[in-house]
């Protein structure tokens, strides 16, 4: 008898719990949509990049997508950009800012085509061209807008802290960019990735 009373004051408990619960985005139509863009323009079809800069920078915010199984089959940090060179920006850690201007140091947005593997001076040594397909990050190459690791990104979510902030560049943990070259070593076909905000 004690314990169906504990189970009934546990669950009136449990089910009249008023603190807020987080929920996941909703992806489903960006998914659907970069699907379509990839068949549409030749790209991979088995899986593309989404970075959202609307999530904090200290929590997982890019994604690879899956397109057969429809699910994130990874996840993890990845920085934004300073965007403080042409005027102060005192938010710059806690909110991502956009633009496509040279040397401004802002981060991006809007759908990228993973180009050539090549050298970085940082994290591993290797870097992804990223080419702007909009007009909101056309001057990806111009501005050196690379994907590329480096050191002091965190392999795991470090909440509430933040993550470093580059020069527009969406860098990752060493060992997220190694399974990253992994899976585009893998592929013939470019590859998306979409920052969104």
């Amino acid at each position: 008898m004690r314990k169906l009373f504990v189970l009934f004051v546990l669950s009136f408990v449990n089910c009249n719990h008023t603190a807020p619960l987080e929920l996941a985005k909703e992806y489903t139509s960006i998914h659907n949509e970069a699907l379509a863009y990839c068949k549409a323009n030749q790209f991979n079809q088995d899986f593309y990049f989404l970075i959202d800069m609307s999530i904090h920078s200290g929590k997982n915010r890019f994604f690879i997508y899956d397109f057969k199984t429809k699910n994130s089959i990874d996840k993890n940090i990845v920085t934004h950009g300073t965007c403080d060179v042409f005027e102060d920006n005192p938010e710059k850690y806690k909110k991502a800012k956009f633009s496509n201007t040279i040397n401004s140091h802002c981060s991006m947005k809007g759908k990228f085509k993973v180009g050539k593997r090549d050298y970085s001076s940082w994290g591993i040594n290797i870097k992804y061209w990223l080419h702007g397909l909009e007009t909101t990050n056309a001057n990806a190459v111009k501005r050196v807008v690379v994907l590329h690791s480096w050191l002091a990104v965190s392999n795991e979510e470090i909440y509430p802290r933040y993550s470093p902030l580059s020069w527009g560049c969406p860098a990752v943990s060493d060992a997220f960019m190694q399974i990253l070259d992994g899976k585009l070593k893998a592929v013939d076909k470019p590859v998306l990735m979409w920052i969104i905000e």
